[in-house]
């Protein structure tokens, strides 16, 4: 678990119902209970606005300015460059992510004090937290989620093959757009020729740098203006260094009045300091001066010549270039001109180059073939991993009868279409499940219940959590339709699932709450006007308590006290 990303403490204020509240939140299995509309799902609106969701000014509580929620997480030293490459700073294997909203619907992010966006930490989310809420079950009734989780369950095989596919893919299409770009220059090749000969010959006279245009401007500037800077030097210089009334001379009297008397005064010893700082930062500044004014000095021929290759560049740029900015068209001119070379050799290859590189086009698509049934045969043993795998963990979820299949609908390989080649590969991958031996195949977005593709949900996460990377899991309700013996056996595989990862879950059934680690209660108070919530850990008695209301609904009652007492000792078994 130590190679996982943890979210260890978040903070939460003035959001919806709840004043203030932090968490602490330990590795394992961590719940979180209280009655409906205490305020339960606004600590999951806050890990929402952590990771980048929709800021709503809604959100922020009644006679606040604005709401303020945090997360502090823990970064393992192998994924910190993976942090950075996103534009986020870890420190001290340490992620502090801050995100508040203003009364107007103004939103502010910091990572680790650095302001980033809002799409960054979208960016960086599932780096950090994985969340399965309503949302989730639904997504997974959508080809990509169903592919997106196959490939995670894979492993590195199918990352490494993969990223083969993705490069072979690219220099497929890179190339094909070479050639549909050569096939219609070929029709006008003798203009182009002659223009671009031009352009080459325009750019090797000139010998165009790179960021020239702008040194240019500034040592025009300077070298026009020389009279002018040095009667500003010469003034500034004479106001540090005049005899009788320099800024060193009043100084200087200032510091020897102080003198001796600081010594009798030690309130002046700071007044002392300061004026010797000030003192000795404009002699630095007068001797600055004295080396400017020494090497300022006038150059009529370098002026003419840089005046002059200004106007080349112009003239270079009106010629050959776009409407932008001179700077940035001549940088752009530059860029052109060092692939000028393929583009030349195109073109007076005409009809043999084109030849060349479609025999090279063959090459590369018999690579992508190879690659992408690579991707194919990988896929193909993890779904039936994956379909073995969930079917024991959803039988063991009090659907006994229930198997999970994962099907991969391959191309004909014998017959490609452009078409077939996607970004993920060649393959469409489904998810179905049967509820008994002789029942047909149903996908899961139409044959399961809720309380069933929670439960589907449940296992897949399960499964893969033993190679995914990401460290956190939430589940929001994640126990919905579930009751009994089957919510039993979710507060079981919850429990399973947090010895690889650590997970935080909202929920209404004891069976669940009672597999917990650490569990923490919200509880909601009125003064008749404004309500406001609590948040509270809870463990022995008053956990015995909370989970006796949350079975009888009601307090004080002795038989639900048993009950629960009963229900944590499972976790013990």
């Amino acid at each position: 678990m130590s190679e996982r990303t943890f979210l260890d403490e978040i903070t939460i204020r003035s959001i919806g119902v709840i004043d203030q509240a932090t968490l602490e939140i330990s590795k394992g299995l961590t719940v979180l209970t209280g009655e409906t509309g205490a305020g339960k799902t606004m600590i999951l609106t806050a890990l929402n606005l952590i990771l980048g969701g929709k800021s709503d000014s809604a959100l922020v509580r009644k006679g606040s300015e604005r709401l303020v929620a945090s997360g502090r997480f823990s970064i393992p030293a192998n994924q910190i460059e993976i942090f950075e490459n996103c534009g986020v700073v870890v420190e001290d294997n340490e992620l502090i992510i801050t995100r508040s909203v203003n009364a107007d619907g103004k939103s502010k992010a910091t990572c680790n004090g650095i302001t980033v966006t809002a799409n960054t930490l979208s960016s960086i989310s599932e780096l950090i937290i994985e969340v399965h809420a309503q949302a989730a079950n639904i997504n997974i009734s959508k080809a990509s989620k169903q592919r997106d989780l196959l490939d995670k369950f894979a492993g590195k095989e199918f990352d490494i093959a993969f990223a083969e596919y993705t490069t072979v893919l690219t220099q497929y299409h890179a190339l094909k757009t070479r050639i549909a770009g050569l096939r219609k220059s070929i029709e006008r090749a003798d203009l182009e020729l002659k223009a671009l000969r031009e352009f080459v010959s325009a750019l090797t006279t000139l010998k165009l740098k790179r960021g020239e245009y702008p040194e240019i401007n500034s040592a025009i500037d300077r070298l026009a203006n020389v009279e002018e800077l040095r009667i500003a030097g010469t003034s500034a210089m004479n106001a540090v260094d005049d005899e009788e009334a320099g800024s060193l001379t009043t100084l200087g009297v200032a510091r020897r009045a102080l003198e001796n008397a600081r010594i009798k005064d030690g309130a002046l010893e700071a007044i002392y300091i300061q004026l010797s700082e000030g003192f000795y930062l404009i002699e630095d500044a007068k001797g600055a001066l004295a080396s400017y004014l020494g090497a300022l000095e006038a150059d009529p021929t370098q002026l003419d010549y840089l005046q002059a290759r200004k106007a080349d560049i112009h003239s270079l740029v009106k010629k050959f270039g776009g409407g932008n900015e001179i700077a940035y068209e001549a940088d752009a001119l530059i860029a052109r001109f060092e692939s000028s070379g393929n583009e030349i050799a195109d073109l007076e290859g005409g009809d043999n180059r084109l030849q060349e590189m479609e025999a090279e086009l063959v090459g590369i698509k018999k690579q992508l073939v190879t690659a992408a049934k690579s991707l194919s045969a990988i896929r193909k043993l993890a779904s039936e991993k994956l379909s073995a795998a969930v079917s024991v963990e959803v039988q063991a979820l009090s659907m006994p009868h229930t198997s999970f299949y994962v099907k991969i609908e391959s191309v004909d390989y014998s017959s490609l279409k452009e078409s077939d080649f996607t970004t993920f590969g060649c393959d469409e991958v489904s998810m179905f499940i049967s509820a008994h031996k002789d029942a047909p195949l149903v996908s899961l977005a139409k044959g399961a219940s809720g309380g069933e593709m929670s439960r589907v949900m449940l296992a897949l996460e399960v499964v893969i959590s033993a190679t995914h990377p990401v460290g956190t899991y939430i589940f929001d309700e994640v126990d919905a339709g579930v009751g009994g013996k089957a919510a039993i056996e979710v507060g079981r595989r919850l429990h399973s699932l947090s010895r690889h990862a650590q997970v935080v879950v909202v929920t209404h059934l004891p069976q669940v709450a009672a597999w917990a680690d650490s569990h923490f209660v919200v509880t909601k108070d009125s003064d008749g006007s404004v309500s406001q919530s609590d948040v509270r850990k809870v463990d022995g008695d008053n956990r015995i308590e909370e989970i006796a209301r949350m079975l009888a609904g009601l307090e004080n009652s002795v038989s639900a006290r048993e009950h629960a007492a009963e229900l944590l000792s499972l976790k013990m078994d």
